[in-house]
This record gives structure tokens, sequence and C-alpha cells, in this order.
């Protein structure tokens, strides 16, 4: 009973961020959904790449269910999972996402939570683990990089908010005060005369 309690909970929480990161791209022109905005190149369609890409390994080779979409190597992992490139377009990369996400969906929902996997690319003895395992890394990292995208979303157009329908108008002027409150006490704090 506590097992599918636990691994409903979980697969609710994962479907729940996968929806939030993807509607991080909502509305976003071509270039904005794709630009490096940071100094590492993050990018908003690369975060929702890479995050597909991680799942379908996680929740296919790692149980000997490969991920029926064409996948490198996980040994010669070169970072292109991390942007898109000229010739791919927000409708594949969304569509590959959303065929991740069924093929991941079918392992978690034929999979008992302590069935057997092996991570290769994790050191011994913890590339042997278990579905529950996996499914608490991959809500992680589903949630780290649905994270880094609210901050990248919000420096674009200052777009805010875990979906769409909890989404508030902007108040510019509210932002301005609040982080003008934040500034005063950041400088004192610091004694730092402005």
């Amino acid at each position: 009973m506590i097992d599918e309690f636990a691994k409903g909970n979980l697969h609710g929480r994962l479907r729940r961020d996968r929806e939030a990161l993807l509607w991080k791209l909502d509305g976003l022109s071509a270039y904005d959904a794709r630009r490096p905005l940071t100094v590492t190149g993050s990018n908003l369609l690369g975060l929702v790449k890479h995050v597909a890409t991680v799942e379908a390994r996680y929740f296919g080779e790692v149980f000997g269910r490969p991920s029926p979409e064409p996948l490198p190597r996980w040994q010669d992992h070169d970072g292109s999972d991390q942007w898109a490139a000229e010739d791919e377009t927000r409708e594949q990369i969304i569509g590959f996402c959303r065929r991740t996400w069924e093929h991941s969906d079918a392992t978690i929902d034929e999979l008992p939570l302590d069935a057997p996997g092996h991570v290769p690319w994790w050191p011994d003895p913890h590339s042997h683990t278990n579905l529950f395992a996996v499914m608490v890394h991959v809500l992680g990292e589903t949630n780290r990089h649905t994270g880094h995208a609210d901050i990248l979303r919000e420096g674009i157009d200052g777009r805010t908010g875990l979906r769409a329908e909890h989404e508030q108008p902007i108040d510019e002027e509210a932002r301005a005060a609040y982080c003008a409150r934040i500034e005063r006490a950041a400088r004192t704090a610091a004694q730092v005369k402005a």
C-alpha cells in the first residue's frame, strides 16, 4: 500500500514539474527560446531537451528498456543535449520530450518500486539501484532544471510561476519597490553606502 502511494506521489510530482518546464517556453520567440542566457550557455529549449534526454536514459537504459528515441551513447556525451541545433525545431524537441514521457511513464507504471536497475555512469556500489531511487533522482533533476528555467524566463520577460493557471499579471511598480527594499537591506547589512 505504501509503495503504491509513494510511487503515485512521485510520479504525480514528476508529471507536474515536466509540464512546468515546458510552460516556460510558452509565447517565446524562436530566438528567446534558444539563445544563451548565462555565461555557460544555459537556454530554455536546451533545458527541455536535456531533461528529456536524462529521463530517456534513466527510465530506459537503466531498466533494460531502451528509449525508442535515438540517443548517443552516454559515454559519448558532448553537451549537445543542452542546446538546440539550427536544424532542430521547437516542435521536434517538444515531440521528443513528450514521447520520452510516454516511454518513462510506461516504465514507471509497469515496474514495482523495488525493480532493480543499473546506472553504469554512477560509481559502484551505487550503480546498482532500483526504480524508487531513480524516480527520486529524476524528480530532483527535473526540479533543478525547472528552477533554472524559472530564473531564465524571468530574465527574458519577467514571467514567473509554476503553472499557467496560477500566473498573475506583472505589477512592475510593486516589483521595483520590492527589489529596492531588498537592495536597501543588502546595503545596510554590508554597510555599503549607495
